[in-house]
């Protein structure tokens, strides 16, 4: 869609930008960008996952800069990332390579590796701490020192691989064998999706969406679309290696890698039945598998991603969820609130020329 583009109201706007900066500074009070990053680690995650970027330093910037909002921050971090230029690509990283911090599975109470609960709000009362209005260094630094010197038996972090909990139901023929796709994928950032898309680009869009959009069509696609109640086999959260080739080398060697560093992501495997039909009417449960990936500690956006994963498998059912067209053009954060955002520009000549054509309706039917 393309505009006209309007002159006028300079000085408007430049005192509603003086304006917009007045209300976040009237208080007299200064937030540090790394207090936000240390504080703020749940908001930062879901910016760094919508906006596409790994980094914690610029989504605090951006938190700071858009006051909290978050469709603002993420816009600001898409914009940014934009201008970046792409000097290298990373090696393909295995997710079994994760330094776990978390690992939960609500199919199986016994797992090999056992269960680590990490750090998550799920095992709290969900209650206003009121105490936080008196927070203090000195409180805060005397209960880490207390905390760090006591072993924490379930927020222990892994040290070495552990094994997948879908693997072990493939060893029991329980789950078909996933085929091996080397198939280059497409970048949805630097090239435009056509339908139908492949599961790589479905992928890329799902992670990069708006984390309540995600949810909310994730969950309806449990409560009455035609999925049956999914089961999360594995859930993860944990550190992965990122190398890069040597840049100097040619040869595409392990020993010619380079660490860059890690990243934190959480990933989904959720296991879902599907009811087939077999020989003589019998009807016989089987599973199949939705992904779920994202940067950081985003659990619920990323088990909402793979049962939208699953849902988008299965093109041939007749519901929303299940058109991909419906789902990956409705979830992006910047493109739903850029669309509506752009209701508040002039659209003087469009609805004047609509207004004169009711005017002259009116005017027919007072005559008839």
């Amino acid at each position: 869609m393309g505009y006209v583009a309007v002159k006028g109201g300079t000085a408007a706007i430049e005192e509603s930008i003086k304006r917009l900066r007045y209300e976040r500074l009237k208080d007299e009070k200064v937030i540090e960008v790394e207090t936000i990053k240390s504080c703020m680690r749940g908001l930062i995650d879901q910016i760094m996952s919508e906006g596409s970027l790994y980094s914690r330093d610029l989504a605090a910037l951006a938190i700071k800069q858009a006051e909290g909002n978050p469709e603002e921050a993420t816009f600001l971090i898409r914009a940014y990332r934009s201008t970046l230029p792409r000097k290298h690509y990373s090696r393909t990283i295995d997710p079994e390579d994760m330094r776990v911090e978390r690992r939960i599975s609500a199919a199986f109470k016994d797992i090999p590796g056992g269960q680590i609960l990490g750090a998550d709000y799920d095992y709290t009362h969900r209650l206003l701490d009121f105490d936080l209005y008196n927070e203090n260094l000195a409180d805060i630094r005397e209960w880490i020192n207390k905390y760090t010197g006591t072993p924490a038996v379930d927020c222990r972090q892994s040290s070495g691989k552990l094994p997948k909990v879908i693997d072990l139901l493939r060893t029991e023929g329980l789950i078909a064998q996933a085929a091996n796709d080397d198939t280059e994928p497409q970048d949805v950032t630097r090239e435009s999706i056509r339908f139908p898309t492949t599961r790589s680009q479905r992928l890329q869009i799902l992670t990069r969406g708006e984390t309540g959009a995600v949810t909310a069509l994730g969950y309806a696609a449990i409560r009455g679309y035609g999925i049956l109640h999914p089961t999360v086999g594995e859930l993860r959260v944990g550190y992965l290696p990122v190398y890069i080739d040597y840049p100097i080398a040619n040869s595409n060697t392990d020993e010619d890698a380079v660490y860059i560093g890690e990243i934190q992501v959480t990933e989904v495997e959720s296991l879902i039945p599907e009811v087939k039909e077999k020989k003589m009417g019998r009807k016989e449960i089987e599973f199949c598998i939705g992904y779920g990936i994202c940067y950081g500690q985003n659990e619920t956006k990323a088990i909402a991603m793979s049962v939208l994963d699953n849902c988008l498998e299965k093109s041939h059912i007749n519901s929303p969820v299940h058109n991909e067209e419906f789902v990956l053009m409705h979830i992006d954060c910047v493109e739903a609130t850029g669309f509506i955002s752009h209701l508040k520009l002039p659209h003087y000549v469009t609805f004047q020329s609509k207004l004169d054509s009711v005017r002259k309706t009116k005017r027919w039917e007072e005559e008839e």
